[in-house]
């Protein structure tokens, strides 16, 4: 709960505001650690899954079920991305009005047209605008989807690590994974309370969406409880379910931190117009990568 809602709180810090080179900083740390996550975690569970000696020969042993299925992922996180953005392009051909300024022009309405009478500061050229913050409208719409789908992947990675965890009956791994955990979900938390911020979403969205976070391991964990007695961690069923299900959760969390999060954000504007600002950001990629791939050590 903290992670995610530590990037919530910043818009009252002058210093770490979305417009400053410091946000960008943190959202690159934060980056680099879901991209750690798919890569160094979630995907190396997979293979160990579904390459276990507990499976069949046939066909687990003779085809690579875990790149596979990650890469399917990745392109079905590509198709979700570009439809959606899509729609609500379509839907909102004028533009988007961010919530906060929604309350005062439809209540709940969270996308909708501008029109041309009210007090919304337009650009008309070349069919784009921006917002009363600055930020341009098709911008947000992409934030907005990339909140959506990458809450998604963190959500189903969470449960699944939850299960496993709660389901353990090795207690003295189970103390040292659980405070593994507090670092990895708090950081994973970070970024995606990153992304929420800057999707300008109401309150009650934002409150929404950082509850869903908070609550998704420690609801794993309660169900992990409730079925160890009869789940076995190495049964054939439970290794292909969650060695499935980590596959795509890595596929997912592999596109969304380097296309949506990381290239997005290194091929805009604001980094390639300051050099020392990419450096910086490269920096903040490979600490946050780095600590992430060093507690794979233990989680």
């Amino acid at each position: 709960m903290i992670g995610v809602c530590l990037p919530l709180v910043t818009r009252s810090i002058p210093a770490l505001s979305p417009e400053r080179s410091l946000f960008v900083i943190v959202k690159a740390f934060a980056a680099g650690i879901i991209l750690a996550t798919g890569f160094m975690h979630v995907l190396p569970d997979s293979f160990d899954m579904l390459s276990s000696s507990c499976l069949k020969e046939n066909p687990w042993h003779k085809f690579p079920f875990t790149g596979f299925v990650a890469m399917l992922s990745a392109i079905f996180t590509l198709a979700i991305d570009s439809i959606a953005t899509s729609l609500y392009s379509k839907k909102n051909k004028a533009g988007v009005i961010p919530e906060s300024q929604a309350q005062g022009q439809g209540g709940d309405q969270e996308m909708g047209a501008v029109n041309a009478g009210n007090h919304v500061h337009s650009h008309h050229h070349h069919g784009s605008f921006s917002t009363k913050d600055g930020v341009d409208g098709t911008k947000l719409l992409r934030y907005r989807v990339i909140a959506m789908v990458l809450e998604l992947g963190i959500i189903v990675h969470s449960i699944v690590i939850g299960i496993s965890l709660g389901a353990s009956n090795n207690t003295c791994t189970i103390k040292g994974l659980v405070a593994a955990l507090c670092f990895h979900q708090m950081f994973e938390g970070m970024g995606l309370g990153g992304c929420i911020l800057q999707a300008e979403y109401k309150f009650l969205k934002k409150a929404i969406m950082a509850f869903f976070f908070a609550v998704t391991t420690p609801f794993g964990i309660a169900l992990g409880i409730a079925l160890s007695s009869t789940y076995e961690e190495n049964s054939p069923r439970a290794l292909i379910t969650v060695g499935l299900l980590n596959a795509s959760s890595a596929g997912l969390l592999i596109y969304m931190s380097l296309v949506d999060l990381l290239a997005a954000d290194f091929m805009g504007d604001k980094l390639q117009g300051s050099i020392k600002l990419q450096i910086k950001s490269y920096m903040a990629v490979l600490l946050g990568a780095g600590g992430m791939s060093l507690m794979a050590k233990w989680a």
